[in-house]
């Protein structure tokens, strides 16, 4: 279990063998996503001329470009995030009713209740009592696999959220052997694709994924234990969930790249899916230190925390002082050094080369006290 190349058999190599021998079925294929004012008109629809007309203006009014170019204005650019991301409103001035402002104070004290719900919550102790082969260090691996798995299969980053999740939960109520541990994740992904995805890649693509080291009847038979064991408990709120919320609130106070802080934020909080040490924070706590420690990157010399986003979040600075100390650390490679797919992955283009931005190696303590901004 020690060399993460025998415990999971994906190698680049098989994935370019995969690309060689796609067939068009294939849902590995390379697909490009549109915006749903891309989508074609279909040549048998019913409306009529005008209404087709219409339609293509308010199309061409509201279009964005789908490709990062360097002309590419940075509110273009937001839409064409992978997350593909609906933003929950916060007490703002916006009208627009998806934004859900009349709601948006009910709706998060109702996902605040539910994250510490113990039914979907995951023991924070739970190598150490339930597991006997099994070390952070191997739960570690398996979610930078993980994540790789999602980016190879272009999957949202909820479900990857999700999926990581389950693991977390599954673990916390039954003990396996090391050997198990990737069928494990391969299954819990394919329910939360199921869960999140519009297309879910299909059973056999998990399968292949592993280098075929699982059958078909196994990754089924796993993926009903799982959901036995969750009891069918699957929406739970992750740290995504509230990331969403508090960057829009983050935003309001600060002038930088808004793209940038955007991706950074994306960045700092896979890089908390990967460290056993995170599992023991709520998701808004570790979502508020993302926001956190992503102001102080950008700003060093600004406190990083308002009261406003302390009004918003429900936590002071001192409430987040662990984990943003331990965000920070993993950020600076100081914990998790080995595992490269989330930073690769960072380093592209189109997230702004997040991973790679300058950061101050220390963390000034006045800032963990309370702000009265």
């Amino acid at each position: 279990m020690a060399d993460k190349e025998n415990i999971f058999r994906v190698t680049r190599g098989s994935k370019r063998r995969a690309a060689e021998a796609a067939t068009p079925d294939d849902r590995s294929a390379n697909k490009r996503r549109v915006v749903l004012g891309e989508l074609p008109i279909l040549q048998n629809a019913s409306a009529s001329l005008d209404r087709k007309s219409k339609s293509k203006t308010s199309r061409q009014r509201r279009r964005v470009k789908s490709r990062d170019t360097p002309g590419t204005s940075a509110a273009a650019e937001i839409n064409t995030l992978p997350e593909g991301d609906v933003k929950l409103a916060d007490d703002g001035d916006s009208d627009d009713p998806q934004m859900c402002r009349v709601y948006a104070s009910d709706i998060y004290e109702y996902l605040r209740a539910m994250e510490t719900d113990p039914r979907r919550r995951p023991l924070p102790d739970y190598i150490g009592r339930v597991q006997k082969d099994i070390s952070p260090n191997m739960r570690g691996i398996l979610v930078d696999w993980l994540v790789e798995v999602a980016e190879e299969y272009k999957l949202i980053s909820d479900t990857l959220y999700l999926s990581i999740s389950y693991v977390d939960r599954y673990l916390s109520l039954n003990a396996i052997s090391r050997q198990k541990l990737q069928l494990l994740g391969v299954s819990a992904m394919l329910i939360a694709s199921k869960y999140e995805e519009i297309s879910p890649p299909h059973v056999e693509e998990f399968v292949y994924i592993t280098d075929n080291t699982y059958n078909r009847e196994e990754v089924v038979e796993m993926e009903a234990e799982i959901l036995k064991s969750l009891e069918f408990e699957l929406g739970n709120p992750t740290i995504k969930t509230f990331l969403r919320r508090f960057t829009m609130i983050a935003q309001e106070t600060y002038e930088y790249n808004t793209l940038q802080f955007e991706f950074l934020g994306y960045y700092l909080a896979e890089l908390s899916l990967i460290d056993y040490n995170c599992v023991k924070f709520l998701p808004s706590l570790t979502a508020a230190s993302v926001i956190f420690l992503a102001r102080f990157m950008i700003q060093p010399k600004r406190h990083p925390w308002t009261s406003r986003l302390e009004h918003c979040t429900g936590y002071k600075p001192a409430d987040m002082k662990d984990c943003v100390l331990l965000i920070h650390d993993l950020y600076l490679s100081r914990r998790g050094g080995a595992l490269a797919a989330i930073r690769e992955k960072y380093k592209q283009h189109k997230y702004k080369f997040v991973s790679v931005m300058p950061s101050p190696p220390e963390i000034p303590v006045p800032y963990f006290e309370d702000v009265r901004i």
